[in-house]
């Protein structure tokens, strides 16, 4: 494994949070985020990071209105996976009224914090 694959997810955080998101790619190509050490698509362990693109897409979006009691003070809220090149990100959807999400919808990925908890996590932004 390259040096420079070697960050946690609070590292990802942080990068993704002053606009220095990355992802892992192996040497066959598949992409993946931290903080894995194998590509979970062919086992390659040769994975180098590469810069996460600005701007995603919408593939799949959920609305949860009955959370876990993880995120019962952010209900409603919309969990989405958006892909970003080759790889793809799931994270909550913000400034967007549920009813108002439509696949396709060109994104940004950033950090939030669940109101629950104040833990951060993934967040995407029209």
């Amino acid at each position: 494994m390259s040096d420079s694959c070697d960050g946690s997810y609070d590292d990802f955080l942080d990068a993704l949070e002053t606009d220095d998101g990355y992802y892992y790619t192996c040497s066959n190509g598949h992409g993946t985020l931290p903080p894995r050490r194998v590509c979970p698509h062919c086992g390659d362990r040769d994975l180098e990071s590469e810069p996460l693109l600005t701007r995603g897409k919408i593939v799949t979006y959920t609305t949860v209105t009955v959370p876990t009691p993880r995120f019962e003070d952010d209900a409603p809220y919309v969990t989405a996976i958006a892909t970003f090149g080759s790889v793809r990100v799931t994270g909550v959807l913000l400034g967007v009224e549920p009813a108002d999400v439509e696949r396709g919808l060109e994104v940004t990925a950033t950090v939030t914090e669940t109101e629950t908890t104040d833990e951060r996590t993934i967040a995407f932004r029209p």
